[in-house]
Order: C-alpha cells, then structure tokens, then sequence
C-alpha cells in the first residue's frame, strides 16, 4: 500500500529541489489539465507510455494536494465512501443519481 500523505510530502519536496511550482495554484492546475491532455493522446494514439502519463497526472493532483495543504487520502477514503452509499437509477441509458446517503 502506498502512504499517501508520505508521498505527498516527497512529490512536494522533490518540487523545491527541482525549483518547480509551489506557490502558483491557478498554473498549478493548468500543468495538471495538460498531463491529463497528455495521457488521453496518448490512450487515443495507443501510444506506449499511457501509464507513465497517468502516473504524470496522479503525481500532479497529489502534489497540488500537497500546496493547498488537503489530505488526499482522507478525501479520497470519505468521497469513496459517499459514492458508495449513492443510489442510481438508469434514465434513458444514463445513470442519474436518485438518492444522497
């Protein structure tokens, strides 16, 4: 298992060794939407390195995580959570959600 919280620490360090970003949060999220730009050219071109592109976008919303001082991994234990207790129904081939938990 990974420690998220340790690897956020460590992707944010490795960022102030390198002289990367930690400060600009709008080009923060830029940098992160062109990673995920990346990772979809390279599933729709089946390009090789799709995983190391997704690692690319994970690295960054863990990192960004990191600068706006959020606990990635409890949001992600309590967002699976929620999801998990939602209800859907199937509308005209789609999944609407019909009950909050």
């Amino acid at each position: 298992m990974i420690d998220l919280q340790k690897l956020q620490q460590e992707i944010f360090d490795n960022k102030i060794a390198k002289g990367f970003n930690t400060t600009d949060v709008n080009f923060e999220f830029a940098l992160t939407y062109g990673e995920l730009a990346e990772a979809f050219d390279a599933y729709r071109k089946k390009l090789p390195d799709l995983g190391e592109e997704l690692a690319d976008v994970v690295i960054y919303i863990v990192g960004l995580s990191q600068i706006l001082n959020i606990n990635l991994e409890e949001e992600i234990l309590n967002k699976v959570e929620k999801n998990r207790k939602r209800k859907y129904t199937k509308i005209n081939g789609t999944n609407v959600r019909t009950k909050e938990a």
